[in-house]
Formats: C-alpha cells, structure tokens, sequence
C-alpha cells in the first residue's frame, strides 16, 4: 500500500511538470519570431529538432521579452537571435545599435589621447569652425592634410604651425582635426605645452621622466599647443622640446604646432632668450630648423571668439 501510494505521488507530480511544460512550450511556439523562424527554414526543421531544442527556444522567447520591455536581460545591451546550428536551433547575441553606437564613440575617444587640454576640444567639429574668408586658408590647410594623411598615413606629411591672436581658434581646430582623424581611424596625441612643461620638472623627482617623455614623442600624429605661452627654461627648450622634435624629425612623424607668435618671433622673442635672460640664438636656431622641417607656417586670423557675446 504505502508503495503504491509513494507511485502514485511520482505519476501525480511527472503529470503536473509534463502539463507545465507543455504550456510552456505552447506559449513559446506560439511567438510570432518562433514562427516566422521555422516558416523560413521549414524545409530543415523538424517536430525532432523542436523538441531537441526546446530550452534555446524557450530561453529565446524569455529574453526577448526582456529585451522589448527594457528589462535587465542576461546579456544587457545584446539582443537574442535564433540561429540553425548542426541541427540544432541555438540562440545568439548580437549588440545593439545604440551599444555599437556607445562602442564607437568610446573607440573614437580613445584614439584621441588628450593631455592637459580644455574639456570643449573634445567636441571641436570642423563642420562647426567658424568660416570666413580670413580664416579659409587655415581650414583648407588642414582639409588637405586629413585627405593626403589618409591616403598615405605611412609617407611624411608635413603638419601645420598654426599661428594668431588670443581666442581666434587655432587649439580648436587642432582638436577639430583630431576629431576626424580618430573618425578615419587614426590616434592623434594633444599636449598643452606649458602644461606639460611643469609637468615634465616634476616628473623629475618622480623618476617617471622618460615614460611620458617618451609617450610624446612617439605619437603617430601629435599637437602641440600653445607653444610659446610661457617662459621655457634652457632646460626644457633642449632636453624636452629639442629631444621630441628631433626624434620626430628623424621618424619623419605628423606634428602640428599652435603659438601666439610666428616662427620668426617665436624663434628671435621667445627660444632665444633663456629664463635668466641670457641670449642662445645658435640653440634656439636648432629648434626652429626642427619645427620647419615637420610643419609650415599658417596665420589664422580673426577676432578673439572668447570674448565674443
């Protein structure tokens, strides 16, 4: 007796899962995707390969309805798809648009390396530089170059030295380039030169001088900003500046330059005269042989945009 009822029990509860099932798998079978998917491979499927598969086509239809109901799903920002798979029907994941979209624009970032720049030239657009006809020169300069960069990214092009007033716009269009040639797949490093400066004197007692130094000058396409900003120690002139530019020079890297000051001022004011006002025109001379060699000269002209309402 007691046997009998222990059976009984068992075929009681295997009835009850096999009900539960069934609904289960009535309700999956029932989903248009489900349907649409056999109804397309009907001539490979079979009742046999359903029923093999039924726990993919189940977990199919319960993430999918986590998906469309904005649910946390088992694989966020995946959607579920169904697949054929020897036989079998298997569910895959496939990213989003709006992940893609997330993905790239991180892989833009990414390509471009930032040091001590303003928060806004991240979002500098060359579509959105302001044009007029003071201003086109520089603009065309820089189209050229991104159309003959990406032609050729491995021959030397020769950058720019992107010179003019306070707020006309040069830092912006550097990171305006940088912009799209991350978009065509390329890294670019931006460096605040007085910035960088300080911090290279600190990096002294740090023992952590060459890393970045050499981080710098590495760069397959580097910008140097607002050279000239500040007073440059001998230091600093020769042993930073000088180390960088000579191993671009020597690697034949795409560099570009922003300043206040023209070449000729920059060389005769400013990389002439060290911080204890002592004249060193042969070293400043050396300098400047390297920044013409890696970029030309190109005034951008304007009004102070900084201060415009």
């Amino acid at each position: 007796m007691e046997d009998m009822g222990k059976n009984l029990r068992i075929f009681m509860n295997k009835k009850n899962l096999n009900q539960h099932y069934a609904a289960l798998m009535a309700k999956v079978m029932r989903d248009p995707a489900v349907q649409a998917f056999i109804a397309a491979h009907r001539t490979e499927i079979d009742q046999a390969m359903i029923d093999r598969s039924a726990a993919k086509l189940y977990e199919f239809v319960t993430e999918k309805n986590k998906f469309q109901a904005k649910q946390t799903s088992l694989a966020p920002g995946y959607q579920p798809r169904l697949l054929l798979n020897h036989h079998f029907i298997d569910v895959t994941y496939e990213p989003t648009a709006e992940l893609k979209a997330a993905d790239e624009a991180r892989a833009l970032q990414a390509r471009v390396r930032s040091i001590s720049m303003p928060k806004n030239i991240r979002e500098a657009r060359l579509s959105q530089f302001y044009q007029d006809d003071d201003r086109f020169a520089a603009l065309d300069a820089v189209t050229l170059f991104l159309d003959d960069y990406a032609k050729a990214p491995h021959k030397f092009h020769q950058g720019l030295y992107l010179y003019g007033n306070f707020g006309v716009g040069k830092t912006y269009l550097l990171g305006a380039l940088a912009h799209e040639l991350a978009v065509r797949g390329f890294q670019t490093t931006l460096v605040h030169f007085p910035t960088f400066a300080v911090e290279m004197k600190n990096a002294i007692g740090q023992n952590d001088l060459t890393p970045k130094l050499e981080a710098i000058k590495r760069s397959r396409v580097l910008m140097i900003d607002d050279i000239g900003a500040d007073s440059m120690s001998s230091w600093i002139r020769d042993d930073v500046l000088g180390v960088i530019l000579q191993y671009r020079m020597q690697e034949e890297l795409a560099t570009f330059f922003s300043s206040n000051f023209s070449m000729a001022q920059l060389e005769h004011e400013h990389l002439s005269v060290s911080q204890r006002g002592e004249r060193e025109p042969l070293k400043a001379k050396r300098i400047m042989e390297r920044i013409r060699f890696l970029s030309r000269e190109v005034e951008l002209l304007g009004k102070n945009r900084r201060l415009a309402p």
